[in-house]
């Protein structure tokens, strides 16, 4: 029986790659069903079946409050920076300093980030520096890839994981947010307390920290754990 995890949509490019990798180790088969972080977290709620699960730590350690992940079984895997992308061959704003920052989302004709993990966070970020009923006009809201909207020309700055901004063609990464303003998402991996291969997992998410898997973690714009 494959082994099943449910992972948010940040770690597919990692999964496409890592998967491969830990059969070819020796490791039993692995199925990965991607989705957003919240409709995971409610199917595994609502008593999804698998046997891993790849979310952001808060994320999983509700689920492990909650009895649906091992808590003993959880392990940091992946950080993940939140970027600014314009469209590919567009002028790249200064985003150096938080004023410099601040500059860029207010020069922009518009501004998208996503409802998911690091959208929550832009939200909250506008809200602190006094920016979100400024550009509340321009804003643009997607469920996919923010780098996709800027490919066709349809916004023109970006905010979102750089994990999610570097595999789109057609849009450029400007940088990291300013330190100050950072968030780092840490994606944790934690096996399912019903999983009927807990062994098999716990190998898994061991294989994601094996040098292999590190350097395909740093060469998507992430830190291992």
């Amino acid at each position: 029986m494959d082994l099943k995890i449910l992972s948010g949509g940040a770690m597919q490019g990692l999964m496409a790659e890592a998967v491969p990798l830990f059969e070819r180790s020796g490791g039993c088969k692995v199925a990965v069903e991607i989705g957003l972080t919240s409709a995971l977290r409610k199917a595994i709620a609502d008593g999804a079946v698998f046997d891993i699960a790849l979310l952001p730590r808060p994320d999983i350690d509700a689920l492990a409050r909650d009895g649906r992940i091992a808590a003993a079984s959880v392990a940091n895997i992946a950080r993940s920076a939140i970027g600014v992308a314009v469209r590919a061959g567009a002028p790249k704003p200064d985003i150096s300093s938080v004023d410099a920052f601040k500059r860029a989302i207010m020069q922009a004709s518009s501004v998208t980030y996503s409802d998911g993990p690091s959208g929550l966070y832009i939200a909250g970020l506008m809200g602190r520096l006094g920016l979100a009923e400024a550009i509340k006009s321009k804003t643009k809201l997607t469920t996919g890839p923010v780098a996709e909207l800027l490919a066709r020309g349809e916004a023109e700055l970006g905010l979102q994981q750089i994990v999610a901004i570097l595999p789109v063609k057609g849009a450029d990464l400007v940088g990291p947010l300013p330190s100050e303003l950072q968030n780092i998402i840490v994606y944790a991996a934690g096996t399912s307390a019903a999983a009927q291969q807990s062994a098999e997992a716990g190998d898994l998410i061991r294989f994601l920290a094996t040098p292999e898997v590190v350097r395909i973690i740093r060469a998507k714009g992430l830190e291992p754990g």
